[in-house]
């Protein structure tokens, strides 16, 4: 918000201008000092931009020829922002072209179709008939020629419910599939005829030190336009590049982990990831959880052989090494590309934007752009200037100067609206990165954002969707636990996603091949990470993005890990014999998962001096960390995030006496039973068993 003064001078008007395009606007202002809404300001940006005649465009030509002189009239036209009259003309006729095209854009609301029949989680049989106008019996019926034994009171999964909904010549739909407060779930339905081809969007992914951001700034700097108006590129989290004359986006990610993350709340922005690894150096732990992360966003992957120029590299050894992990090079007989590039002297880039259009190509992205707009937001930050000034990426639809939107839970009007080299646009077609303001609240990167016809009916979604938050706390993922993979099963799952965490290679190969050998009814587990080491915040963020449980095989979590876990709805499974694993997802597939008991860590010491005798062994003089120690627990013996060895304790003394438990904050001497080869910075984790009812 801004007075009517400041307005004015912003625009190098008069404040009496102001006023009267305000009363012929309906802005209730009557003097210098009232406030202006954002909505006013963008009603008035609006107006005075597209007020140009020729009458102005000569003053303009005049006044910019007009010396420095000491008047106060002067020296307010040399404070104008330096402007071109072609390009105000330029940008008042497609702001004009804009608003008249405006009312041809499709709505994203869809009209009510009676045609179609929305279905509710857990729906009973008499809710489904209800919603289907037809009578429970003949529900019934129907089910019972599929070999279903229900009555009215038994919910229906989704697939019968699809069956029978053909029987009526009608159409099934899930709720929230339904409803435009939920757009992220919200089913759009294109005309084919109405689709065409837009740039695909790519994220480069890799080890920090192999060339990725060398890479993005050979990319950008090959393809700045010099000599334009504004053409200082501005750094805002995606760009587009030319190649052949078609566009390709590109979206600066600080790490995999922010990729993750945005995936974990639901964003999908990526069409295709470049995963480049060092020549001279091979494959690094932060290389394999980009593929990692890559082949759980379920994308195509190219690889950029990086560095070729430089002495030692191997390109055969990268392509060897990598097609251990499934990508294995199409010259191979594979289905992955590969290019070897030079990011530094630039050799090899051109081939490398010519593997991205050919996917392109080969995988037909399409978008329509006559709908208001939808997509995804990739930064956000608070300007003291303009506001929340945030970046997106329009994945379908045109985003357009005024248009009402909601990003998130916020609602705010396109005020102003920039392309990457900071030139003023008035609308952003599918695939293009452009930052906007008008937002009043700032958005979270991986937030969605969908464009209306009307203020009123985006103001009205927006406070439907920040109460949903708030009484139902829907950002929360539902977690996926071993107890509820039947139930899931039962409701159309074929995947269980899993991630494997081991103390030595063997054995973490050994538990993937066996639990990927696992197949009832037709659903299979899919190991989507196998890695040897402790479990780390990685490993929980893949997780979380994934639905996937983590099966730890004698390694352990820290406390820090648990609780993080437990914040993001993970669930952790902890085994040291395979067998127990695989028994155990066999069991929870079938549905028939025995209660089991389960492991309480009650406390944790780490061992600081050892004492030696020979008549006791080894006494390990800890400090407790963590929780309580109690003489009669169970405890593992942790080196390094490693489990390597399980057993009792023996005793626990404080100072010469004999203790039942020590508490945390207080040192003590502990002795494992059968058990001397301790090192100092062991850490010592007390467990109890405890029976958990399913």
């Amino acid at each position: 918000m801004m007075s009517v003064q400041e307005y004015a001078k912003e625009m190098n008007k008069t404040e009496e201008e102001i006023l009267n395009y305000c009363l012929g606007l309906g802005i209730e202002v009557t003097n210098k000092d009232d406030m202006l809404s954002e909505d006013a300001i963008i009603e008035l940006d609006n107006i005075i931009e597209l007020d140009v005649d020729d009458e102005e465009t000569l003053e303009l030509v005049d006044t910019t020829k007009i010396k420095v002189e000491e008047t106060s009239k002067n020296r307010k036209v040399i404070k104008k922002k330096p402007t071109t009259v072609n390009s105000k003309e330029e940008l008042a006729n497609q702001k004009k072209k804009m608003y008249k095209n405006k009312e041809k854009l499709t709505s994203n609301v869809s009209v009510t179709n009676d045609n179609v029949v929305l279905y509710k989680e857990n729906m009973s049989i008499k809710e489904f008939a209800e919603a289907l106008g037809v009578n429970s019996a003949e529900i019934i019926k129907k089910l019972f020629t599929l070999g279903i034994m229900a009555n009215v009171n038994n919910s229906i999964n989704f697939d019968s419910a699809e069956i029978l909904t053909i029987d009526y010549n009608k159409e099934l739909k899930r709720e929230e599939t339904a409803d435009i407060c939920n757009f992220e779930e919200f089913e759009i339905i294109d005309d084919p005829k109405n689709l065409v081809p837009r740039p695909a969007i790519v994220t480069i992914m890799g080890h920090v030190d192999h060339g990725k951001t060398t890479l993005l700034d050979t990319i950008r700097k090959a393809n700045i336009a010099s000599g334009e108006a504004g053409g200082i590129t501005q750094t805002i989290g995606a760009y587009q590049t030319k190649c052949n004359d078609r566009l390709i986006t590109f979206i600066d990610t600080p790490g995999h982990e922010a990729f993750t993350e945005m995936r974990a709340r639901g964003a999908s922005v990526t069409d295709i990831v470049i995963i480049i690894v060092a020549a001279d150096d091979g494959i690094m732990p932060q290389t394999k959880e980009a593929i990692d992360h890559a082949k759980a966003s379920d994308v195509p992957i190219i690889v950029a052989i990086n560095k070729i120029d430089k002495q030692g590299a191997n390109s055969e050894r990268i392509m060897t090494e990598l097609s251990e992990y499934g990508l294995m090079p199409d010259t191979w007989g594979g289905e992955t590309l590969y290019n070897q590039i030079s990011a530094l002297n630039g050799d090899g880039i051109s081939e490398l934007l010519e593997s991205i259009l050919l996917i392109s190509e080969m995988q037909d992205y399409r978008a329509n752009p006559n709908r208001y707009a939808s997509g995804t937001v990739i930064e956000s930050r608070l300007d003291k200037h303009t506001g929340s000034v945030v970046t997106l990426i329009v994945q379908n639809g045109t985003l357009r100067i005024g248009d009402p939107i909601v990003v998130g839970t916020c609602f705010g009007k396109v005020r102003t609206m920039k392309n990457e080299n900071g030139q003023e646009i008035t609308e952003a077609s599918p695939s293009q990165p452009v930052f906007i303001t008008g937002l009043s609240e700032i958005p979270v990167a991986g937030d969605k954002f969908m464009a209306f016809e009307t203020e009123k009916e985006a103001r009205c979604i927006a406070e439907e969707r920040k109460r949903k938050q708030q009484d139902n706390n829907s950002n929360i993922k539902e977690a996926v636990t071993l107890d509820d993979i039947f139930s899931k099963i039962q409701d159309g799952v074929k995947t269980v996603n899993v991630i494997v965490k081991a103390d030595l290679n063997g054995s973490a190969e050994a538990v993937k091949f066996t639990l990927e050998r696992i197949e009832v009814e037709g659903v299979r587990v899919k190991v989507t990470r196998s890695s040897v080491g402790a479990i780390t915040e990685s490993d929980i963020l893949l997780a979380k993005a994934a639905d996937a449980i983590i099966i730890g095989f004698n390694v352990r979590p820290s406390n820090e890990i648990r609780n993080y876990a437990k914040d993001n709805n993970v669930e952790i499974r902890l085994y040291d014999i395979i067998y127990k694993a695989v028994e155990e997802m066999e069991a929870a597939m079938k549905g028939m998962l025995e209660p089991t008991y389960e492991e309480k860590v009650i406390g944790s010491s780490e061992v600081r001096q050892l004492f030696k005798f020979s008549k006791v062994g080894t006494i390990a003089g800890s400090y407790v960390i963590d929780g309580i120690v109690k003489s009669n627990s169970q405890v593992r013996i942790i080196r390094d995030g490693i489990v390597i060895y399980t057993g009792q304790i023996q005793s626990i003394q404080r100072e010469k006496d004999s203790v039942k438990e020590v508490k945390k904050g207080y040192e003590c001497g502990i002795t494992i039973e059968d058990y001397n080869d301790l090192k100092v910075g062991d850490i010592i984790e007390a467990f109890e068993m405890v029976e958990t009812k399913k």
